[in-house]
């Protein structure tokens, strides 16, 4: 199976920190903060407001669920089917 990355621009924690959260399947792995400059830019903002708001919990949970699976696309060797959108760190 050829598994998919996708990366959104959401709100995350209380709902006030804006950052570039990284899924596989829709599961959150991981996320990249973003620069001052990108938190007040407004079109980011917009796209955040569209989309799900995300917990620490949540973001926890699907670590836990892609570790237990070892499907997390950073630690385990993955057919994916845009590896180049995974984070670089």
């Amino acid at each position: 199976m050829r598994y998919r990355i996708d990366a959104k621009y959401v709100w995350y924690g209380e709902g006030n920190i804006l950052v570039l959260m990284y899924f596989i399947q829709g599961v959150p792995f991981t996320f990249d903060d973003l620069p001052d400059e990108a938190q007040k830019d407004l079109d980011i903002i917009k796209l955040a407001d569209k989309e799900k708001r995300w917990s620490s919990d949540d973001v926890y949970h699907g670590y836990s669920y892609l570790m237990e699976e070892q499907c997390h696309p950073c630690l385990f060797e993955l057919e994916l089917e845009n590896p180049e959108c995974l984070p670089v760190d």
